[in-house]
């Protein structure tokens, strides 16, 4: 992340996501300034705070997918959670504490993964050890004792054999650890559910490691010792330690559906606890520390990002305090026809270029005409108007129907080239578009 500038960033979401230019720059902006403030002095770090954003507009337009898209972009700790998941404290169910519990368990996770591909090669050397202690257990020749040179000459030849992959299909007898956690549930009030996770792993430690014999080949042995001498090489403590770090600096959080915990006027039933979430939600954005399973982390200086639909409601229907905790609010266009045929055709990820791949592999050809894929993007446009606006989301159910005996059929079809144009595209929605009662349940 530190070497991308906002262009770039704005360039490598344009590959995926069309349009929503001004989305784009301000997500770009957010992250960047996260690297500016590391280069800034010390002294005046700590008090440049994250302008936290949020992403106002309707369903399918492209919220969500600038979020996911963001993860995979930038190297920070990044989770999406649903905000109307969450419920006040003192309900039955999940505090909003626990999203930042959830993100710095994924980054433990993810840096132990890399962590452990680091030492690869080291633990492949230890393996490959192990693996001839197991294939010349005694140290005997011919039924006589092997002296020492005999003995290196041996070892030195099977290694040569096991690194050409010459032994790989011989069986031996390889002792595994099993890791057994206790079958341990904890019925716990919101906010406790970390004591849970904390007593299970303790009941685990405390537990004596069993062991079990397997018969593997000698390739399925040599990849379980790695994994094992990769696990015991890595520095658990450091993990832990940089993991804290990262989300604590760079940790970003993707608050999908804010619109959703913005309570009726009912007064009693399950929203009286939504306006609760949302005060919950005050000291986590503007700064708190949460009690983790790997120790106490600040939330400063974590990058909130919150979209809605905001379609029965406005922004300004949450409670002022949160409205103030994110003073970046973007709005996000509906799309048309014409955004609809270059999300067809244009990103890496077209839907065109998926189906095509899909039935590539049954040997069939299928090619869309510039007339098909304007005809599907009007009519995508008018079931939207017509019914629910459920933006680019529309596009996936058209092109199940439009390509439902052919994806049926592919099997049979080997080897031929299926072209579609107006006229086919046409001939198979024409009648599901104009059927009412049947358009409600297909598209």
């Amino acid at each position: 992340m530190s070497d991308l500038k906002p262009s770039q960033i704005v360039s490598a979401l344009d590959r995926y996501i069309i349009g929503q230019g001004r989305a784009k720059r301000m997500v770009a902006i957010a992250l960047r300034n996260r690297w500016r403030r590391r280069q800034v002095p010390e002294d005046l770090r700590d008090e440049i705070a994250p302008k936290n954003i949020m992403l106002i507009g309707p369903t399918g337009v492209g919220k969500t997918e600038i979020a996911r898209r963001l993860s995979r972009l930038t190297d920070s700790p990044f989770i999406k959670v649903e905000a109307s998941k969450f419920t006040e404290v003192g309900y039955v169910g999940r505090d909003v504490e626990s999203m930042v519990r959830d993100l710095v368990e994924l980054t433990v996770a993810d840096l132990r993964i890399r962590a452990q591909e680091a030492v690869q090669a080291k633990a492949r050397e230890v393996a490959e050890e192990r693996m001839l202690d197991l294939l010349l257990p005694g140290g005997t020749r011919d039924g006589r004792l092997e002296t020492v040179e005999e003995g290196k000459a041996t070892r030195e030849k099977l290694r040569r054999l096991l690194r050409q992959g010459k032994l790989d299909e011989r069986t031996v007898e390889l002792e595994t650890t099993v890791s057994k956690q206790p079958m341990v549930e904890i019925f716990s009030n919101a906010g406790m559910e970390e004591m849970g996770f904390n007593f299970k792993d303790m009941l685990g430690n405390l537990l004596p490691k069993q062991t079990r014999r397997r018969r593997v080949t000698v390739a399925e042995a040599v990849t379980l010792l790695t994994q094992e001498a990769a696990q015991d090489m890595v520095d658990m403590d450091q993990v832990t330690a940089e993991a804290k770090e990262k989300v604590e600096q760079s940790g970003i959080v993707f608050l999908d559906e804010i619109d959703k915990i913005v309570g009726r006027d009912s007064g009693s039933g399950p929203d009286v606890s939504r306006e609760g979430v949302q005060r919950d939600l005050l000291p986590l954005v503007e700064g708190a520390t949460v009690a983790t399973k790997y120790g106490p982390v600040r939330t400063d200086h974590i990058l909130f990002i919150a979209s809605g639909a905001f379609h029965a409601i406005k922004p300004s229907d949450l409670i002022p305090e949160l409205q103030g905790r994110f003073p970046i609010r973007v709005e996000l266009d509906a799309l048309g026809r014409e955004e609809f045929a270059r999300i067809l055709t244009e990103p890496q990820n077209a839907l065109l270029r998926q189906y095509a791949a899909l039935l590539a592999t049954e040997g069939v050809t299928v090619t869309f005409a510039d007339s098909a894929v304007a005809a599907l993007a009007r009519i995508a446009e008018e079931v939207n108007q017509a019914t629910d606006d459920i933006g680019a989301r529309r596009l996936h159910t058209l092109m199940e129907c439009l390509l439902e005996e052919v994806l049926f059929a592919a099997p049979e079809m080997a080897g031929q080239t299926v072209a579609i144009d107006e006229a086919y595209v046409v001939e198979k929605l024409q009648k599901i578009q104009q059927d009412e009662d049947l358009r409600r349940y297909i598209l």
